[in-house]
């Protein structure tokens, strides 16, 4: 009778053990959780509003050139529609400059590439995105599962013998001792090309 109470005793001891080191667990992860949440949107502030001035950059450049091929093109049209010759050779002149420019670019840089940085933009802009939301369902799903384990019979009953609180979740803005976010870096990032 005595081993019977003994082997009770112990597997009461045990689950006792494990169920405190998985609600201990479970709040660390959650923890870590937050502070991925916050790593992302750090991410997201600092990387964004860089990325957004480089297309920008090069959207003006592409946009110059085309610009100036045009005006080129424009006064070409008009010395030949007044037929004077100093206009035209004047055209012409302008013309060979912008096209000795463009020949530069392209040399440089063969394709244009406003288009492709537009559409890396809108990757990591998505990537972004992803990324903050995966942490935040992360930290959802294990605040639900810590949650659980609160409430459930029978490890409510050790949840309560050590005092574990429930957990709130998702909130933001996260502020922390390892991790400061400010109320505009939890904002989505607003692009104007």
């Amino acid at each position: 009778m005595s081993v019977i109470i003994l082997i009770i005793l112990v597997l009461i001891a045990f689950f006792v053990w494990s169920t405190y080191n998985k609600l201990v667990t479970l709040r660390t992860r959650i923890q870590a959780s937050i502070q991925e949440i916050g790593n992302q949107l750090k991410r997201q502030a600092d990387l964004i509003p860089n990325l957004v001035e480089s297309v920008k950059g090069y959207l003006k450049h592409e946009k110059e050139i085309f610009a100036e091929l045009t005006s080129a093109r424009k006064s070409i049209l008009e010395a030949t529609a007044k037929n004077d010759p100093q206009l035209m050779v004047d055209a012409g002149e302008k013309l060979q400059k912008v096209l000795g420019e463009f020949r530069v670019v392209v040399e440089s840089t063969p394709q244009i590439r406003g288009v492709e940085s537009v559409n890396k933009l809108m990757d990591e802009l998505r990537d972004t995105a992803d990324k903050v939301m995966y942490s935040r369902r992360t930290l959802i799903d294990l605040t639900a599962d810590y949650n659980i384990t609160l409430v459930t019979f029978p490890s409510n009953l050790v949840a309560k013998i050590f005092n574990f609180q429930p957990e709130k979740g998702l909130t933001t803005p996260v502020s922390g001792e390892h991790l400061e976010v400010s109320d505009e870096e939890t904002k989505g990032p607003k692009v104007k090309l």
